[in-house]
């Protein structure tokens, strides 16, 4: 099991960002969430499968599967899930 944590700014709260988050995560088998920062980011946190975590940053990046808002930039950690 793969961890992505990503760093999410631009025009991501109050637009159902994290809701999307929550679902997209749900779609691809993924234990995750988005976190509203006092910054304005939101932090997306996600463990499962690489594969569907490589995904689930593309479509933060790029705008799949409907995502709501406008994101500037995603800044995004790998990890492993602990045991």
């Amino acid at each position: 099991m793969a961890q992505l944590e990503a760093v999410v700014s631009g025009v991501v709260q109050g637009v159902g960002f994290r809701w999307w988050v929550s679902r997209r995560c749900e779609q691809l088998g993924l234990d995750g969430a988005g976190e509203n920062r006092s910054d304005g980011t939101v932090l997306v946190t996600a463990s499962g499968g690489p594969d569907a975590l490589s995904r689930l940053l593309a479509d933060l990046r790029e705008g799949g599967a409907g995502r709501p808002g406008s994101v500037e930039e995603v800044r995004a950690t790998w990890g492993e899930q602990p045991t």
